[in-house]
């Protein structure tokens, strides 16, 4: 509701939750309703790669964490761009490339040495963390994602690296 008073200036829909997954959806939307912000969203089971929206229903586009599952990343950008209105803004956070050397080297072991042996003593579950490991190196570079970004339509793209690049903000506007 903020974004909808202080940059709009004018009433919307609730900020709509899109996932493919309906357990992830259902802990979200119970998560909400305890905490009694339930009427703030609308919970809609989907796909990112086909979107169930029509052309230019957002202002506003942002995942974290999830594009780098996606099969077929350009399709998701492609969609983004769609659904989203003239002006409105693209916004992605996501694992990403460590841009110290030395940091990076550190960083790597302890994702592959550490990450997935923590998943098993913690969760039980060493699989689900190797993934998570190898996902985000699967992942392209921060100026090639930047570089999908522009080709899938959108323009003043940039990114900002978060803690020497572990992470990165991607941004960009429907024009």
């Amino acid at each position: 509701q903020w974004y909808q008073r202080r940059v709009r200036g004018r009433d919307t829909e609730p900020v709509t939750i899109c996932d493919i997954n309906a357990e992830m959806l259902r802990v979200g939307r119970h998560r909400a309703e305890s905490g009694g912000w339930g009427d703030r969203y609308r919970w809609v089971e989907g796909n990112a790669e086909c979107l169930p929206f029509e052309d230019g229903s957002f202002d506003l586009y942002t995942i974290a964490y999830g594009i780098r599952n996606c099969t077929h990343i350009d399709r998701v950008l492609q969609e983004a761009f769609r659904v989203l209105r003239p002006g409105g803004r693209f916004m992605c956070l996501e694992f990403s490339d460590v841009t110290n050397p030395a940091l990076s080297a550190l960083y790597e072991r302890y994702s592959f040495d550490v990450i997935p042996v923590m998943g098993h003593l913690i969760a039980g579950d060493m699989e689900s963390y190797q993934y998570l490991v190898e996902s985000i190196r699967r992942f392209p570079k921060q100026a090639e994602f930047a570089e999908m970004i522009v080709d899938a339509g959108f323009s003043v793209v940039e990114y900002e690296n978060l803690s020497f690049g572990v992470t990165a903000i991607h941004s960009g506007y429907k024009l």
